[in-house]
């Protein structure tokens, strides 16, 4: 349990000083355009978002797979952290260049923000 909430409190830290001239992505399609062909990475981590709903890729040696859907202007994943099930939640995205920025429930919740390579 605590290596969960280590992984988790990691993936939720909050995003970098540049985050402030980071833009609120309101549509399916400025996300898609965003992240399309390119991986979002972090210290240990290294994920893909396709188009089409899918989630893959790595954090600290364990698979991270799940799906997506945009819904009211928010993205809402479903995922898995290994065995574990992070269950859904909807997302605030923001972006900037080579940063984006998720922040959890609904904007509400903590943020977790990636290089776009």
């Amino acid at each position: 349990m605590l290596r969960v909430f280590v992984v988790l409190s990691l993936l939720l830290s909050s995003a970098p000083a540049v985050s402030q001239s980071l833009e609120r992505v309101s549509s399916v399609e400025g996300f898609v355009e965003t992240v399309e062909g390119r991986e979002l990475t972090r210290l240990g981590i290294k994920l893909t978002v396709s188009p089409s709903g899918d989630i893959r890729g790595h954090a600290f040696g364990k698979p991270v797979v799940g799906t997506w859907r945009w819904q009211d202007g928010y993205f809402c994943r479903d995922l898995y952290f290994g065995d574990e099930n992070l269950g859904p939640n909807c997302q605030l995205v923001s972006a900037h260049k080579d940063t984006i920025r998720f922040t959890s429930d609904r904007g509400a919740g903590q943020s977790a923000g990636f290089k776009l390579r």
